[in-house]
């Protein structure tokens, strides 16, 4: 048994959606989450930035005494994967799980939303190219997803939910799209609204439920598994008091007095 935390870290909230499934599955994980709400969006900066922050959120984990990681945030596992493996500390992005899941259907169009910068990087395509050669890909970013989810907005009834859903994902639902990868760790919260977007017709992998899943996978095949009482402590460089309100949303449960602040990092 090891009882050193599992860290995770995301530009924001929605790596939160990791840290749920991931306490479903090893409730006895003390875990350390960084936020980097202070600089949020990742998803609109160039590479280059993304590099350092990836290099900067890696090195404050692992600080942290983890004994493993979850990039659990898309734009970083595609921009940056290369600084993901060169850890010491073994990092798992959501890319490669996600499109692992994805590619395990039989569905013959598949589709990947995430944030703009993920898109452009192409990292999702030559992943699904190589781990299933003759899928259709429909590739989109989502640049109102995210707004949307941290104001707290994801209903599938709310008038600007539906507008962006009719603006990103038509092209897919014509192209017949039968497996979607939520490739930004945001839109879990926004799922049920995808789904009825699509008539129920379609089905969706969440890319942070898969990382924690092929975590958890790892921490056991390797006797790293803890058997402490499950304590998570919360860092954000933004504002504690909206983490810890939005937060009840995206973990289902009350995080106040959980939460320190921590300087963003300069770039």
């Amino acid at each position: 048994m090891d009882n050193r935390p599992v860290g995770i870290f995301d530009s924001g909230l929605g790596g939160l959606t990791a840290v749920r499934e991931f306490k479903k599955l090893l409730p006895h994980e003390n875990i350390i989450y960084f936020g980097d709400t202070g600089r949020m969006p990742y998803g609109v900066r160039p590479a280059g930035e993304i590099r350092i922050i990836a290099a900067q959120n890696i090195d404050f984990v692992a600080s942290q005494g983890a004994k493993a990681m979850i990039a659990a945030c898309g734009t970083i596992s595609s921009t940056a994967d290369d600084l993901l493996l060169q850890s010491p500390t073994p990092v798992c992005g959501v890319l490669k799980p996600g499109v692992a899941e994805l590619c395990a259907g039989g569905q013959d169009v598949v589709g990947v939303i995430a944030t703009a910068t993920s898109i452009r990087s192409g990292a999702y395509e030559r992943q699904i190219a190589a781990l299933c050669p003759g899928k259709s890909v429909v590739a989109v970013s989502c640049p109102k997803f995210v707004t949307l989810i941290e104001s707290g907005r994801y209903d599938k009834n709310d008038g600007d939910v539906q507008a962006a859903m009719t603006e990103y994902l038509t092209p897919m639902k014509t192209a017949g799209v039968g497996a979607l990868l939520l490739g930004c760790t945001h839109y879990g919260l926004i799922g049920e609204a995808i789904s009825d977007f699509f008539d129920g017709r379609v089905q969706l992998i969440g890319a942070a439920d898969a990382a924690a899943r092929e975590t958890a996978r790892y921490l056991a095949e390797n006797g790293l598994e803890g058997s402490s009482e499950g304590e998570d402590k919360f860092y954000t460089s933004g504002s504690v008091e909206e983490f810890e309100r939005l937060g009840r949303l995206f973990l289902g449960r009350d995080i106040t007095g959980m939460v320190e602040y921590l300087p963003p990092f300069p770039l």
